[in-house]
């Protein structure tokens, strides 16, 4: 099928937007550049489908395939108004503004930038938005409204401010009891975790001897009610230790949460018991791929 291409000014009749402003959007994002009296196509532009063409009045022009137009680049006025700023995150939660962004953060929505935060993909799944200030370029993120009825995400900011949680709902709040009930939380770890297996203690004990700051049992940042091992906030990277490989229950917990992993795209290390007799020769290679040096 062949592919159907505008030129930035046809683009522009299409979005309603006077011509000046659409190339001041593509250039603000860094899709096209300014040299001397001519548009030039950037890297990041070709990767957005742009295309140099030619015609034999014209000359050369930039063109764009015709689903470039429903890109987010492209939000309306009216539609960035009614999205949330971290400020006004802040005041719905009760919580500081300069606090809420190391919370999205430790979600995995929102990433440190050199000045500012950016989006994540999972961030752009929850309704993130990136823009950046008109005057200085520095990045930021805002929300569709729809983050406020996010459960995990409405969790973490209160857990953030100290206030209790909700329980889950009965079928799996049993499904988890039962889980932990059968497996409990004996073995404590040097950093003071508690733990369900000498296995998860090493590990444990690994990152906390490599000052690897980790959460144990921390709940994935997404609707599904699924819990990681452990995870490393540094690099936002989750760690699942799997024992019970004869289980036909636990494998099946096992490929829900591998499915899981796989859906968001979440940075993943994968151990089993060979890995546990070797973790010095095997974690810190498994770290660095994620940009985490262990020594």
């Amino acid at each position: 099928m062949d592919i159907k291409y505008l030129s930035t000014t046809a683009l522009s009749k299409e979005l309603q937007l006077p011509a000046k402003e659409v190339f001041k959007l593509l250039s603000d994002n860094g899709l096209v550049r300014r040299m001397d009296d001519n548009w030039l196509l950037t890297e990041l532009g070709k990767n957005k489908g742009g295309v140099i063409k030619s015609h034999p009045r014209y000359g050369s022009y930039i063109a764009w395939t015709e689903e470039f137009k429903q890109d987010e680049i492209f939000t309306s006025k009216e539609e960035e108004k009614n999205l949330l700023t971290s400020t006004a995150l802040g005041k719905h939660f009760g919580i500081s503004k300069f606090r809420i962004n190391p919370i999205l953060s430790e979600l995995g929505l929102v990433q440190k930038s050199v000045k500012g935060w950016t989006v994540t993909p999972l961030g752009k799944l929850v309704g993130g938005k990136q823009l950046e200030y008109d005057k200085t370029g520095v990045p930021y993120v805002c929300w569709k409204s729809s983050i406020l009825t996010r459960s995990r995400i409405i969790n973490a900011l209160k857990e953030a401010k100290g206030d209790s949680i909700e329980e889950k709902n009965e079928v799996q709040e049993k499904e988890t009891i039962g889980f932990r009930e059968k497996f409990e939380a004996t073995h404590r770890s040097a950093d003071g975790h508690y733990v369900r297996s000498r296995a998860e203690m090493l590990i444990d004990n690994w990152l906390y001897m490599s000052e690897i700051v980790h959460a144990y049992e921390r709940k994935l940042p997404v609707e599904e009610d699924v819990y990681c091992d452990f995870y490393l906030p540094v690099g936002k990277v989750y760690i699942e230790y799997w024992g019970l490989e004869n289980d036909p229950r636990y494998l099946h917990r096992k490929s829900e949460k591998l499915r899981v992993y796989k859906k968001y795209e979440f940075n993943l290390i994968e151990l089993n018991d060979a890995d546990i007799q070797n973790l010095d020769d095997i974690l810190p290679k498994k770290l660095l791929r994620f940009g985490i040096q262990a020594y």
